[in-house]
């Protein structure tokens, strides 16, 4: 049984900006007050987070977590929220280890290119308590042209020649650039080596770890490189995500739906909204909204109303019951939802 009284409702948080040295400020689109002067470049905007520490290879070591930002549970973290209604806010989503949500949501802004990086492998975070397992996946919502992402290495490159790379400073010319538009959606297993390239805004949903190994930087000083423990992550070679990108489209009650992608940690789905309308919205599971384009707003007897628009972030408990969705011709969003997770009520 929850233990409070309080009906669950969808939940918008407080964004948590990051500054990063290679960040910009075209959060601003998205009707952000950033933190800082036009000279502050702010990287990430963490969507949704519920981290019980954050690496310290990634400048960090505390605690992150979301808060909630509106109704009555405002100023409560994703955590309390978790604890005081355990299977009305998670339905039967396993958290992890530590007792964290599952799922980390971002915003990244890349003014400059990010860092060349791998994250833990399975095996490698198995062997080292300190690490922690991420796969992540990219929604590419602006890019400047001739954007690209680099994800994989070529072909036939040994981990002898791309350490030598490293050092001679010709390590991009053995990655494997891949160029980005609007809409493109890409997976990043864990072990894939990446960088996100300047000019590129994405949505960026993965599991709850920032353990990151820099193994390049761009010729940027003052930021640890992590070479060694990089290399033992590595899976050498083109990162053949295909599996994990279905793109397949359906037919739902507001317009059409595209699977992006399907993991073992979390499905994507786009919605398009070609018609505006009120329709009654019920989960079993929970599921999470990134807002693309457009506005809309929840509704019910004794719940708050619930108003999102551009560029925000809702958590979805299956807790909050029947509720009603008015949602705008144009809108468009991405929901992630869980593998075991039973199809939701506006498919």
């Amino acid at each position: 049984m929850p233990k409070s009284d309080t009906p669950l409702y969808p939940l918008l948080f407080e964004p948590i900006y990051k500054e990063k040295v290679w960040g910009g400020r075209s959060l601003e689109k998205l009707g952000r007050a950033l933190p800082g002067d036009e000279s502050t470049p702010i990287g990430e905007s963490w969507e949704l987070v519920d981290l019980a520490q954050t690496s310290v290879s990634g400048g960090g070591g505390g605690a992150e977590r979301s808060t909630v930002a509106s109704g009555p549970l405002a100023g409560k973290s994703l955590a309390e929220v978790i604890q005081d209604y355990g299977t009305d806010a998670i339905g039967d989503v396993a958290l992890t280890e530590d007792g964290g949500f599952p799922i980390l949501m971002k915003f990244l802004d890349a003014g400059q290119h990010l860092s060349l990086q791998v994250h833990p492998s399975p095996e490698y975070a198995a062997a080292h308590e300190e690490a922690f397992l991420k796969s992540e996946a990219w929604y590419v919502m602006a890019a400047e042209p001739g954007a690209v992402i680099y994800k994989g290495i070529k072909a036939g490159t040994t981990p002898e020649q791309y350490r030598q790379a490293i050092g001679d400073n010709t390590v991009e010319s053995l990655m494997i650039a891949v160029p980005v538009k609007p809409g493109d959606c890409h997976y990043l297993p864990s072990g894939t080596c990446h960088a996100l390239g300047a000019g590129v805004l994405v949505a960026e949903v993965q599991t709850p770890s920032d353990t990151t190994f820099r193994v390049y930087d761009w010729g940027r000083t003052g930021r640890e490189l992590h070479i060694d423990q990089a290399m033992q992550c590595i899976d050498f070679g083109p990162c053949d995500a295909s599996v994990f990108e279905p793109n397949t489209e359906f037919r739902g009650a507001f317009g059409p739906i595209k699977r992006l992608v399907a993991c073992e940690f979390f499905n994507i789905d786009r919605y398009q909204v070609d018609s505006a309308g009120d329709h009654p919205i019920a989960y079993s599971q929970p599921a999470l909204w990134m807002v693309l384009e457009g506005s809309g707003s929840f509704y019910g007897e004794g719940k708050p109303e619930v108003s999102f628009t551009r560029g925000q972030t809702l958590f979805l408990p299956p807790g909050m019951g029947d509720m009603a969705l008015s949602i705008e011709a144009g809108t468009t969003l991405l929901e992630v939802t869980f593998p075991n997770a039973k199809p939701n009520a506006i498919a």
